[in-house]
């Protein structure tokens, strides 16, 4: 049986008032004096207050769920130097952790800043930056930064880790190392776990995540645990501001309802964009990968493309070579004439032809069908004939001004060079979030804005339809393969060729790639 605990009002204004002396460092409230908002305020008093018969803490373990721009670094970092500078801890190890020693040290940097600024412990304080290391003369204490990669470092003896966006940790080995046993050797460590909700189910933030569920919601009892959750119920309405307020405690300080408001309505209009404002603005764990692009709208820029009414015209290609066995993409974008034109997109697509009538009865797709229509095409034998597209890429080439050629950067080396020898500009494109995010989120608002014209291409449409997106922590997204179940190599190659075709539009002068040739990694 636990043992009784109480309120010690002293201990919990002094770590208030330790707080209260620093500054806030960013934006309109930098150099302020940092006063604590109510939610915060009653977290550190009942973090620093509530102790045990013997006089120390009674929470070991604090996790804070809360949507963004709360306030959520400022208070880690507040309570980073309370725990360095004013637990009166003896050599006291702090360590502030995160998924990589960048998302660290943002903590670790505002913290540097409210020592700048606050007298007193800027002449008891050394800050090492280069270390990303702050340290206490007083009580040769430190407070140090750590990442996922630092996780087989042991012999930590910690008075307190400051773990921030817990929901981006890529596996539990850090979090194991920092928690289990390593605070042993002292009276009152304290574990503060600060976060926003994240996507992965299986990681060590949403096994957290539950049991501070279980607690609050007396499923589980653990007296050293303290949990804190702000944000919108499964059945909550999303888009109701009174779910906002519930949500977001720090609405109106931190953050201003506008942009709350803003952000919601962007995501009405783009569905890609719903999960990303649900986790990040209303602190829902949702699903990574969620079905993207709304068919009706696809289907209203089913405008006419006539490939001869294109003859001559700049474009961009976009390639996607699949694997040899599966369907090979290869799609022209057409850049607008003018304000009143549209995007253009001129679609093909290879599949082997012996395998064409098992793929039918296997994928339940009908490839035949296309075939016969004229939509797909085949290339003799078991496997695509890299060969046959290069001659079919060469004769679109005579019929239009193919500027570039985007490909996948770890693909099909030896056919770009084909394709290079034949007087192409090759652009390698990479798949990932840096590259894709832009040109995906793109490709939606012209399809929204009905200024992209696709001719309603029956292999496209299907692959658009196939597509998952994948969102990153802060909202970047790319076409996930692996989630997509069904293909989407079409809908990746457009989103390469429209990513050419906006950055250069109807260009005609010479490509960097021309004159430096490309560099293979």
């Amino acid at each position: 049986m636990a043992k009784r605990s109480h309120y010690d009002k002293a201990l919990a204004d002094y770590a208030v008032s330790f707080i209260q002396c620093l500054c806030h460092t960013k934006g309109t409230w930098a150099g302020k004096p940092f006063e604590l908002i109510d939610w915060q305020e009653r977290i550190i008093r009942d973090l620093f207050g509530v102790v045990k018969e013997n006089g120390y803490r009674q929470f070991n373990t604090a996790y804070i769920e809360i949507p963004k721009k709360m306030g959520k670094s400022e208070l880690a970092a507040a309570v980073a130097l309370l725990l360095t500078c004013g637990d009166g801890e003896e050599r006291a190890e702090v360590y502030g952790c995160a998924a990589d020693r960048q998302q660290a040290s943002i903590v670790f940097e505002v913290a540097a800043d409210m020592v700048k600024m606050c007298p007193a412990l800027s002449k008891r304080v050394k800050i090492l930056a280069s270390q990303k290391r702050i340290v206490y003369h007083s009580t040769n204490s430190f407070y140090q930064v750590l990442s996922a990669e630092a996780y087989s470092k042991h012999g930590f003896n910690i008075h307190g880790v400051v773990f921030d966006e817990l929901h981006t940790q890529p596996n539990r080995k850090l979090f194991d190392v920092m928690t289990k046993g390593s605070g042993d050797a002292r009276m009152q460590p304290l574990y503060f776990l600060i976060t926003t909700a994240g996507t992965d189910t299986r990681s060590i933030c949403y096994e957290t995540h539950q049991k501070a569920k279980d607690i609050l919601e007396g499923r589980k009892i653990d007296p050293t645990f303290y949990p804190v959750i702000y944000g919108a119920d499964e059945g909550d309405d999303w888009t109701d501001p009174k779910v906002w307020k519930k949500a977001n405690p720090s609405l109106g300080i931190t953050v201003g309802i506008d942009k709350v408001k803003a952000a919601c309505e962007s995501a009405k209009q783009n569905p890609a964009e719903e999960n990303s404002f649900r986790q990040l603005r209303l602190n829902q764990w949702v699903k990574q990968a969620v079905r993207w692009m709304p068919m009706d709208k696809w289907d209203a820029c089913a405008f006419p493309v006539s490939e001869d009414d294109l003859e001559g015209r700049v474009c961009y290609g976009g390639l996607d070579l699949s694997s040899t066995t599966d369907i090979t993409a290869f799609v022209l974008v057409f850049p607008p004439l003018d304000e009143e034109d549209k995007y253009t997109v001129l679609p093909y697509f290879w599949i082997p032809e012996d395998n064409i009538d098992l793929r039918v009865r296997r994928d339940h797709v009908p490839y035949d069908v296309w075939e016969r229509q004229g939509y797909l095409q085949t290339t003799k034998g078991n496997v695509v004939h890299y060969g046959y597209i290069e001659k079919f890429i060469e004769r679109l080439g005579e019929r239009f001004n193919i500027r570039e050629i985007a490909f996948d950067r770890w693909g099909a080396v030896q056919m770009v060079q084909n394709l290079e020898g034949m007087g192409f500009t090759v652009v390698p494109f990479g798949q990932g979030f840096k590259d894709m995010s832009p040109p995906t989120k793109e490709l939606m608002k012209l399809v929204l804005e009905e200024r992209i014209a696709h001719g309603g291409h029956p292999v496209l449409r299907w692959m658009m339809d196939n597509i998952y997106i994948r969102t990153d922590p802060v909202g970047n997204i790319k076409p996930d393969k692996e989630k997509s179940t069904e293909k989407i190599d079409g809908a990746v190659a457009t989103v390469m060729a429209l990513d050419r075709a906006i950055r250069c539009g109807n260009d005609t002068s010479e490509s960097v790639y021309d004159s430096r040739g490309l560099l293979f990694l």
